[in-house]
């Protein structure tokens, strides 16, 4: 049996901030790329989408984000990591980090 508890959206959230977009040299939360998290019972579902859709990258940032979460996780729990593309991703997803980052103003 394993001791690890089910975590929750923040601790899903934090452990997806490990994980950089190798192009923008940011964490992939700061950059409003994780649309959404869902912790159930036995299984934990992410929708992440990419800056654009020809990003080169994005099967190994996906292969990462399951990794990070995985990690986290306790055994028997499954993670399904989704690439969506709805709603188009914009700079406005960035958190006011990665602005700053970037050098934009908030």
């Amino acid at each position: 049996m394993s001791t690890t508890p089910v975590p929750d959206d923040e601790t899903v959230r934090e452990a997806l901030r490990a994980v950089d977009d190798p192009e923008a040299g940011m964490n992939i939360v700061d950059l409003g790329l994780v649309y959404g998290i869902e912790v159930a019972v036995d299984a934990v579902h992410v929708e992440l989408t990419m800056t654009t859709a020809a990003c080169p990258m994005a099967d190994m940032i996906l292969d990462q984000a399951r990794d990070a979460v995985t990690r986290i996780l306790p055994e028997g729990m499954s993670v399904d990591v989704q690439l969506v593309w709805d709603p188009p991703w914009t700079p406005d997803k960035m958190t006011g980090i990665a602005r700053e980052h970037f050098g934009w103003s908030c």
